[in-house]
């Protein structure tokens, strides 16, 4: 059983990091949790893990000074990523039941951790391999299992499963660099989508990777970009569309949806740099037709089910205003905790403040930690019974 934190306080470990395209996002996003975790209620503990992927417990004194630098946090002109932990200091390792460990000194326990905030976005952290991690510790974590987290991030998985459910989505194919190698011009005649369309990677984060292309030249190199980061790439019709995005909170069949919020870019698309860099906006609610609102989240709460979600969820959509038309176009099991974070803003508006979202997905954690162990204890319970 793991030990509560000391003076009553839920200890939590905030990992962030990893050797993903998107670092600097995760280390920016566990600045704001940290820093949106009640003192009264919670004990933080920042984990941050290296691009070598070794994990480290950053010097106390720069998490201070990264938490009490607020003024930056709170400027909206200010790319959304310039405050940010680092993922540097002394190498550590969790084991079982939550024990944080010096990893020269296995045997000496620096924390006990109650509960682990997996802020990582992208491969490694998103895609249910620390997801699985966390379970074969038996450590209650925030988030979706592995198996949402998997299909979550990889957007074929997620398609089919979005298919399924009779969901709208974006017309598009999806191919190997093999296949795209042999048959790249049948894979082009075949695909009847209209230009302009989007290239993406098909398991990646935050638009990293993601081009707009309007003839196949363009197309071509964009392919080669999108294969830096995966074996498998996605083209999608690119629809002129609004972009609106929906929070999800709870467990599969039981959840809320927050309002929607719309995201609005000064030029291009929501690439990598308007969403952390520049000047992509927020509107939250957005201002869209009440029964647009309603198709949004209610499609929003069926993409969460349809993927298995548990915890929290961003459901993206693209709205063609001239059509009337919805299209669901891909579910993050991890959203972004940034200063500019539209996850927080929609709940926000929906009622629900940034400490009690964190206060509730904490205990969305453990909850489901806890029914996880009494599950085993029946079993076991079950099994010598059957033996007798």
């Amino acid at each position: 059983m793991t030990e509560a934190a000391p003076e009553g306080r839920t200890c939590v470990g905030v990992v962030y990091g990893g050797p993903s395209a998107e670092h600097e996002v995760s280390a920016a996003s566990a600045l704001a949790v940290i820093r949106g975790l009640r003192a009264t209620r919670f004990r933080p503990v920042a984990i941050g893990i290296g691009r070598d992927g070794c994990w480290r417990l950053p010097p106390p004194a720069a998490v201070e000074a990264a938490v009490a630098a607020r003024a930056g946090a709170r400027d909206q002109d200010a790319p959304a990523i310039r405050d940010r932990l680092p993922a540097e200091g002394t190498q550590v390792e969790l084991r079982h039941g939550g024990r944080l460990v010096c990893s020269g000194s296995p045997e000496a326990v620096i924390e006990r951790l109650d509960v682990v905030f997996p802020v990582m976005h992208g491969p490694y952290g998103e895609d249910g391999v620390l997801q699985g991690y966390l379970e074969a510790l038996d450590v209650p974590y925030v988030g979706s299992g592995v198996t949402a987290s998997a299909v979550g991030m990889d957007k074929v998985a997620m398609r089919r499963a979005l298919a399924a459910e009779n969901l709208p989505i974006v017309p598009g194919i999806w191919f190997t660099e093999r296949q795209w190698r042999i048959h790249q011009d049948t894979l082009l005649a075949a695909s009847g989508l209209p230009w302009p369309r989007f290239v993406k990677p098909a398991s990646m984060g935050s638009s990293i990777g993601v081009s707009r292309v309007t003839g196949p030249a363009e197309q071509a190199r964009a392919v080669d970009e999108a294969f830096r980061y995966d074996d498998v790439v996605l083209v999608e019709e690119g629809i002129a569309a609004r972009e609106l995005l929906c929070g999800v909170i709870g467990a599969a069949g039981e959840a809320e949806a927050s309002v929607p919020s719309e995201l609005k870019v000064t030029g291009g698309f929501s690439d990598y740099a308007q969403k952390y860099l520049t000047g992509a906006m927020v509107t939250s609610p957005a201002a869209v037709p009440a029964d647009v609102t309603a198709g949004v989240r209610e499609m929003s709460l069926r993409a969460f089910q349809a993927i298995g979600g548990y915890g929290l969820a961003r459901v993206d959509f693209l709205y063609d205003e001239a059509a009337g038309q919805l299209y669901v176009g891909e579910i993050n099991t991890m959203p972004g905790f940034t200063a500019r974070s539209v996850f927080a803003r929609g709940w926000a508006h929906s009622g629900l403040p940034y400490e009690q979202l964190l206060d509730r997905l904490i205990g969305l954690a453990l909850a489901r930690h806890a029914r996880g162990r009494d599950r085993a204890r029946r079993s076991e319970f079950a099994t010598v019974e059957g033996a007798r």
